[in-house]
């Protein structure tokens, strides 16, 4: 996201239940769908409503019904697939054939906050996402997660990021992407620090190609990270002072850092610069320069982030019209196409309404409708800290959790 997480400092830590709570589900809480363990109850005054195979939630409402039996979810090997049935909720239906997603999902974020404050305390400053949030997810079918986390405390700026890791940081590290993996889900790591790096823009292509060969070396013995696209790895988030080209640069030389660790299977995300926007990345240069990208393995795509308010920078639930995501996508899209690079949506949020709500159907809808050129997306946000933010699908009570959740976002598993 585009502004810094530093204001979210004083945020309380918010309680998160766990979706195998027994007893009855809470009015807009999920009550049924695959994989769902929970309660198929709902509290008195609400009724259980089927939104798809995957979600049914507790609306208000003057019965009290039982969901549909649930059953467990198949594989979550990534695979991009033709669409048996076009996209449907009350927010549209798709008009064309549609290509499913390899891989949806969300950014669990939290280990960035603080960003003012290094190395910070954890609990205070920063913090992980709860398990139980992982758990919800993937109960729903999501299949990925973008982690964020903060360069100077994994490589404290004493070292530089070139130096060893903080054995504390990296450990927490190190578990959620266990906790993660270890469900069959895929996470994508990383730094969520701009291409900014203890104050000053990041321009060491050789530091910055070490810094990846260390980290992916960590995972690269990993069966649930490294190897069969166990993990993806997102080379720095929202680059945005650099033009273009040093950007591009840079992001080469991560691409040849995580292959010289000896992880060759993972897929690298790759960012560009102007907030790697997807509105602007013709007009920004990035389309130009990216085209030169190479990697022997052949498994990189480019991560673009589009919000869908006026200035594009998610921070205002305003959609500009109900039509707006489609049309932002479609110059990225029509680029993908032309280059046959592959693309993923890393970040995209908005508000709860019906403008909104559209607007974010009809972005998923173009990109199920582009051939699979959009291998995935991940929304904007979940996280134990994000309270009533208007983007937030933290469960069981973020503010997009009633509407956008089963209405913008499920339809598309």
């Amino acid at each position: 996201m585009r502004f810094l997480s530093a204001k979210f400092v004083s945020l309380a830590v918010s309680v998160v239940l766990s979706v195998s709570v027994r007893g009855q589900s809470p009015i807009w809480g999920q009550c049924g769908g695959i994989g769902w363990t929970g309660s198929t109850t709902c509290a008195s005054g609400s009724s259980c409503v089927v939104s798809n195979a995957y979600y049914s939630q507790c609306l208000p409402g003057a019965v009290t019904t039982t969901a549909p039996a649930s059953s467990t979810t198949g594989s979550t090997t990534p695979t991009s697939t033709s669409s048996g049935s076009a996209p449907s909720s009350a927010a549209g239906t798709c008009s064309g054939p549609t290509t499913k997603f390899t891989y949806f999902g969300v950014n669990e974020s939290g280990a960035e906050f603080g960003n003012t404050v290094i190395p910070g305390v954890l609990g205070t400053d920063y913090t992980w996402p709860a398990p139980s949030s992982i758990d919800y997810f993937v109960g729903q079918g999501f299949n990925f997660f973008r982690l964020p986390f903060l360069l100077e405390r994994l490589t404290p700026p004493a070292t530089g990021i070139t130096g060893p890791f903080d054995p504390n940081y990296f450990g927490n590290l190190s578990a959620t992407v266990t906790e993660i993996t270890s469900q069959g889900a895929f996470v994508a790591i990383e730094p969520h620090n701009y291409l900014i790096y203890n104050g000053a823009t990041l321009s060491s292509t050789s530091d910055f190609q070490t810094f990846w060969t260390n980290l992916a070396g960590k995972f690269k013995d990993n069966d649930h990270v490294i190897f069969a696209l166990k993990h993806t790895e997102d080379l720095m988030n929202e680059p945005y002072q650099p033009t273009a080209q040093v950007v591009y640069e840079m992001m080469q030389a991560g691409v040849n850092g995580v292959r010289a660790s000896g992880a060759t299977s993972q897929l690298i995300l790759v960012e560009g610069t102007s907030w790697t926007g997807a509105w602007t990345w013709i007009t920004s240069g990035n389309a130009a320069a990216f085209e030169a990208l190479t990697d022997p393995n052949d498994n990189v795509a480019i991560e673009m982030h589009q919000y869908l308010d006026s200035d594009g920078s998610g921070t205002s639930g305003t959609c500009v019209s109900n039509s707006i995501g489609a049309s932002r996508l479609a110059d990225a899209t029509s680029w993908l196409q032309s280059t046959g690079i592959k693309g993923f949506l890393g970040e995209i949020g908005a508000g709860s309404n019906t403008d909104c709500i559209q607007a974010v159907f009809g972005a998923l809808c173009s990109m199920q409708e582009a051939g699979g050129v959009w291998i995935g997306l991940s929304w904007w946000a979940a996280g134990p800290w994000w309270a009533d933010y208007f983007t937030s699908i933290e469960p069981p009570a973020g503010a997009a959790v009633p509407s956008i959740l089963p209405q913008a976002l499920l339809p598309f598993l």
